[in-house]
């Protein structure tokens, strides 16, 4: 395992995780965080939780992996089941580190990642986070408008600054001035990796039963999950239907949920000041004396 400081407080490891290496960041103490990101053209860890990761590493051990498939980790997801696929490379990565259990906070693709995880191995998950998780009734009706353009970012004309740009400012999030041209760059660049392009992490199901495991709705543990949730969804969501929250409010045991008005599908970085706000305390709450 190597490392290098990035910044005061922040470093970052490379680890080998089974048949992955996995990049991840590593920021304060105390019960660890893994912080899960969503899986738009170009995501990786620290791009989704730049507003979040210092006002949380003030009180816990704060992780931010790039997910298999994106970043600087290893390429490829297994497309038959690619929820399950991202949830053992997690798990592996906390048993490399030697994580017994965690708290972990996912958006979007990151968030089904961190449902699997929790319907797989409940042990593991101490508390549940999710921002517009993603496998929240899939099957029940069309996709939206926003997830069609992520799914389909890398077929018909392939990959360009144009249609990233019209994802991120007209679907991801709310108000589309207040995101920077050079985060949508960085994202592009990333997007346009050969290895990315070869085998494009998030896709579209390739057969009905790969379909039915992305959809937690259809999944009979999800109404005997105990862990504590906490899930934060925009109101003006264009992926990932707000309605979703409600689902898992009413099927979950022990599910809180808060919706955001005038904000889309990036509640960590559209309401940062209220998301590590209300993080923090509900993680306070259910984390081990």
């Amino acid at each position: 395992m190597t490392n290098k400081k990035t910044q005061p407080q922040m470093e970052t490891h490379q680890i080998n995780v089974g048949k992955w290496n996995i990049h991840y960041s590593e920021a304060g103490s105390g019960f660890p965080v893994i912080m899960l990101h969503g899986g738009g053209p170009g995501a990786n860890g620290m791009s989704n939780y730049s507003r979040n990761v210092d006002a949380l590493a003030k009180h816990y051990r704060v992780l931010v992996p790039d997910m298999p498939g994106y970043g600087q980790s290893t390429k490829g997801i297994k497309r038959s089941d690619p929820f399950g696929d991202l949830a053992k490379g997690i798990l592996g990565l906390m048993d490399t580190l030697n994580i017994k259990q965690a708290h972990v906070v996912g958006n979007s693709l990151g968030g089904a990642c961190a449902l699997r995880m929790a319907l797989d191995h409940p042990e593991r998950v101490r508390s549940l986070v999710l921002m517009g998780p993603g496998g929240i009734g899939t099957t029940r009706g069309l996709p939206t408008k926003g997830l069609n353009k992520l799914l389909n970012y890398y077929t018909g004309s392939g990959p360009s600054l144009e249609k990233l740009t019209d994802f991120i400012r007209s679907d991801l999030v709310y108000d589309g001035s207040q995101v920077p041209d050079a985060l949508i760059r960085d994202r592009y660049e990333a997007s346009i990796d050969p290895d990315v392009v070869a085998q494009p992490p998030l896709r579209r199901p390739n057969s009905l039963p790969a379909a039915i495991r992305m959809d937690f709705t259809r999944d009979r543990r999800l109404k005997k999950c105990q862990i504590p949730t906490l899930v934060l969804w925009g109101k003006a969501d264009k992926v990932n239907r707000p309605s979703g929250g409600r689902r898992l409010q009413s099927t979950m045991l022990n599910c809180d949920l808060y919706e955001f008005s005038k904000t889309g599908h990036w509640v960590q970085w559209e309401r940062a000041e209220e998301f590590n706000a209300v993080t923090n305390a509900f993680m306070q709450e259910n984390t081990p004396s």
